[in-house]
């Protein structure tokens, strides 16, 4: 009997460490940003790591790890050990990535555990001035007229797959009009098209748009989130302008190797959400149009199993690829 207490005594001694960790972090940690530098994730990253970094009392070394809709960067966190010094910081390509890439080494439901959505990113329905429409309900019958005219009306992306892609297909399928999809090879070459007027209209963030249509030089009909953004209150969300289904937004999250010990995930958590309250970061990303969500674990891994069934859902009836 002794010697059977002393092994599981010896067996709880060797687990404990790996289990809690209580010295971590004893070195610097790695945050794998999925996209380049000047991304709304890597502008979220370089404002809060700082913080994150002096509440954690180890140096947060971001790294930039772009291509194939961030699953290089994924893939990279996937196979990190699961000890907490390994972290993705990720967008809204993290739920359509599963539904758009083949052949991957890791699954993107498994492979990784939720430390905290941190941030989203309303995004507006915009056109060029010139489109003939006061309102949703007028946008939605003039599209239907041009449609019936075998002339649909299009609208610009940042390319096949990307956010404000899978945000005019949503808005296609709920409302059911006609469009057609002009991808272009980033946001900014297809804002640039819209401003030409070679497009009708765009979903885009916030933060690319907002200024253009306080100048006019665009026109904005609607919101994307559940609720109306404060820099443009009397302009209703989709859901308010009749389409009760409607919502897409990007989103910033950081997550760990699947299996990291919760007690360091929590402790991420934390420092994330108290980097991302303090006033000045907040300040800054209001004027960004990014809105600071610092969520739980718990919280995020739901967020994300949402998002996944719904970036699956687009994909799906939109038959979307890369190509």
């Amino acid at each position: 009997m002794q010697n059977i207490r002393r092994r599981a005594l010896l067996g709880t001694l060797l687990a404990a460490p790996a289990l809690a960790q209580p010295n971590w972090p004893v070195r610097p940690i790695r945050a794998i940003i999925s996209f380049p530098p000047g991304g709304a994730i890597d502008t979220v990253m370089r404002l809060i790591g700082p913080a994150m970094a002096e509440a954690l009392g180890q140096p947060v070394v971001l790294e930039n790890r772009p291509g194939a809709a961030g699953s290089i960067a994924a893939g990279a966190v996937a196979a990190a050990p699961a000890d907490g010094y390994t972290w993705l910081c990720d967008s809204s390509s993290h739920a359509t990535a599963p539904h758009l890439i083949r052949n991957l080494s890791f699954r993107y439901e498994t492979a990784f555990a939720a430390i905290s959505h941190l941030t989203t990113v309303p995004m507006l329905l915009v056109a060029h001035p010139s489109v003939p429409a006061g309102n949703v309900a007028e946008f939605l019958a003039l599209a239907r007229a041009r449609a019936a005219a075998g002339r649909e009306m299009t609208y610009a992306s940042g390319g096949n797959g990307s956010s404000p892609h899978y945000a005019a297909e949503l808005f296609r399928q709920i409302s059911g009009i006609g469009i057609t999809h002009v991808p272009f090879r980033g946001g900014g070459p297809a804002v640039q098209a819209l401003l030409a007027g070679t497009v009708d209209f765009h979903i885009g963030t916030a933060g690319s748009s907002a200024a253009l249509v306080q100048e006019g030089r665009l026109k904005a009909f609607a919101v994307t989130t559940r609720e109306r953004l404060p820099q443009f209150p009397a302009l209703p969300t989709l859901r308010e302008a009749g389409l009760a289904e409607y919502e897409w937004l990007e989103w910033g999250a950081m997550l760990a190797p699947a299996g990291t010990p919760a007690a360091i995930l929590a402790r991420v958590q934390s420092a994330a959400r108290d980097a991302l309250l303090l006033p000045a970061t907040r300040e800054r990303l209001e004027r960004l149009g990014i809105a600071p969500v610092g969520a739980t674990a718990e919280a995020t891994a739901r967020f994300l199993d949402e998002q996944r069934a719904l970036a699956g859902r687009v994909t799906q009836a939109a038959s979307i690829t890369l190509d």
